[in-house]
C-alpha cells in the first residue's frame, strides 16, 4: 500500500516498438522502513523538536530489473494496478523519485529498466509510507547503477531526493518522515537543523494500531496552518508545550527512564486534542489501550485518523494488542525501540 498515483491504471506496456534481444538481466532489490513520530507532530512544522523512530516490521520494497534494450524505464505498482512510463510522468511521486536518483547518478538517458514497487506500510496513517517508497526507489537506482554516493555514510543524498518528493505529498513537509526513514535510526529533529541520532539507554515496546480511517497529511497540516494564522498566540503556546514534552521525552529515553514516557504521551495527546487533530475513533482506541495496560497512548502523524501508538511494558504487549484488535483496529504492529 502506498500513496495514490497519477498513473495509467492497468495499462499494458507499449509493445509497438521492436525490441532488441534481451541482455542478461540483473535485478536489484532495496527496502526502506516505516516510521512513527513519538513526540512533536505538528509543532515540528513550526520549529519545535520532534522524536521519530523507524518501524522495521513494515517496509516498502523496490525491485529493479534490467529490461530489453529500447523499452525505456517503467515503474509498476501492482497493488494499485498502476503502470508508469518514466518519460511521460515527470511529476508523479514515483517517477520523480526515480528521475531525481537518475540525475544524481549522472545517467544521461532513460535506462532500460523495469521497476516494481510494493509496500505493507499503511497509507495515510502517519507511518511514512510515501517517504519509504521514495527511499526504496532511490536506493534501488543507486545500488543498481553503482553510484558511489549510495552508502550509509552519505545518506544525505537519498534524504534530499526523498524530501523533494515529500513536498509533492504534503503542503508543508517538516522533513521528519524522510529523515528517519532514510537514516533508519531514531532521530531528534528540528526543522532546518541536521538530524541528530541519539542513544536509547533502555529498550521499550510500542504497539501501533491503525484506526482504518485514512487521513490526508496535507489537509490536516493546512487546517492547522489556517487556525494558527487566526490565533497565533494560542497555537504558539501549544507548540511550545509540545516542544517541552519532546525535550523531556528525549531526556527520559537517553537516561533509561522509560516509565516517564507514558505520562508524557498522555500530555502530548491532550495538547494535540486542543489543536483539533484528534478524532472520536482515535480517542476511543486510546482509552481502550490504556485500560488494557498501556502506560500511555497518543496519535502519531497528522491525526484525524491514521495510527495511534502506545508505550507498553513487555508483559502487557499481548493484552493491549488483543484489546485493540477486538475493538476494531484494522491492524496492529508491535515493535521494540532500541536493541
Amino acid at each position: 500500500m502506498f500513496p495514490t498515483l497519477s498513473a495509467e491504471s492497468c495499462h499494458e506496456p507499449d509493445r509497438s516498438r521492436s525490441l532488441s534481444p534481451p541482455d542478461p538481466m540483473t535485478t536489484t532489490t532495496a527496502t526502506a522502513p516505516g516510521k512513527v513520530i513519538l513526540f512533536g507532530e505538528h509543532a515540528v512544522v513550526y520549529g519545535r523538536p520532534a522524536i521519530a523512530v523507524p518501524v522495521a516490521k513494515v517496509k516498502a520494497t523496490a525491485t529493479l530489473t534490467d529490461a530489453p534494450a529500447g523499452t525505456g524505464c517503467t515503474i509498476s505498482a501492482p497493488d494499485i494496478c498502476a503502470h508508469i512510463r518514466l518519460s511521460s510522468h515527470q511529476q508523479d511521486p514515483l517517477a520523480l523519485a526515480v528521475r531525481l536518483a537518475i540525475e544524481e547518478a549522472c545517467i544521461e538517458a532513460d535506462p532500460d529498466w523495469q521497476i516494481t514497487v510494493s509496500s505493507d506500510i499503511p497509507i495515510a496513517g502517519g507511518m511514512g509510507s510515501g517517504a519509504a517508497v521514495s527511499a526504496a526507489l532511490a536506493n534501488a537506482v543507486f545500488t543498481h547503477s553503482g553510484f558511489p554516493a549510495h552508502s550509509r555514510s552519505d545518506a544525505e543524498t537519498v534524504n534530499r531526493i526523498v524530501y523533494a518528493v515529500e513536498k509533492l505529498h504534503h503542503a508543508r513537509s517538516s522533513g521528519i518522515d524522510n529523515t528517519v526513514v532514510v537514516y533508519e535510526q531514531p532521530v531528534w529533529f528540528v526543522r532546518g537543523q541536521p538530524p541528530q541520532r541519539f542513544e536509547i539507554a533502555r529498550p521499550f515496546h510500542l504497539v501501533i494500531a491503525d484506526t482504518g480511517i485514512a487521513s490526508s497529511t496535507a489537509a490536516v497540516v493546512s487546517d492547522v496552518r489556517r487556525a494558527w494564522e487566526k490565533n497565533r498566540e494560542r497555537y504558539e503556546s501549544v507548540f511550545d508545550n509540545i516542544g517541552e514534552i519532546a525535550v523531556a521525552a528525549r531526556q527520559a529515553i537517553a537516561s533509561g527512564d522509560v516509565n516517564a514516557l507514558g505520562p508524557l504521551m498522555q500530555e502530548n495527546q491532550r495538547l494535540l486534542r486542543q489543536i483539533n487533530v484528534s478524532s472520536t475513533e482515535l480517542e476511543r482506541l486510546i482509552a481502550i489501550a490504556e485500560d488494557a495496560g498501556a502506560s500511555g497512548a497518543k496519535l502519531s502523524g497528522a491525526g484525524r485518523g491514521g495510527n495511534l501508538i502506545c508505550v507498553v511494558e513487555s508483559e502487557s504487549v499481548g493484552k493491549v494488542q488483543k484489546a485493540l484488535q477486538a475493538a476494531g483496529a484494522v491492524g496492529t504492529v508491535v515493535t521494540q525501540v532500541g536493541s
